[in-house]
């Protein structure tokens, strides 16, 4: 079976290296960004299976609804 996956977005350094640990000990392939433009570029270049999204990163429209800029 190959391994799924999961591309995480995350600017807060130490909550993407958690969730990147986490992921790699079950196996799954991780990739950890910390802006959407990377996050952008990385499922161009590399499309994830998953993508798991920080709702409140700057610059990051939900609904029509915009996070606020830090």
């Amino acid at each position: 079976m190959d391994n799924k996956s999961v591309l995480v977005v995350e600017d807060e350094e130490d909550i993407r290296n958690l969730l990147s640990y986490t992921l790699l000990k079950e196996g799954y392939e991780v990739a950890g960004v910390a802006s959407g433009e990377e996050a952008l570029a990385s499922a161009e270049s590399q499309p994830p299976d998953l993508v798991l999204l920080d709702l409140m990163l700057p610059g990051v429209v939900v609904r029509g609804r915009r996070a606020p800029r830090s």
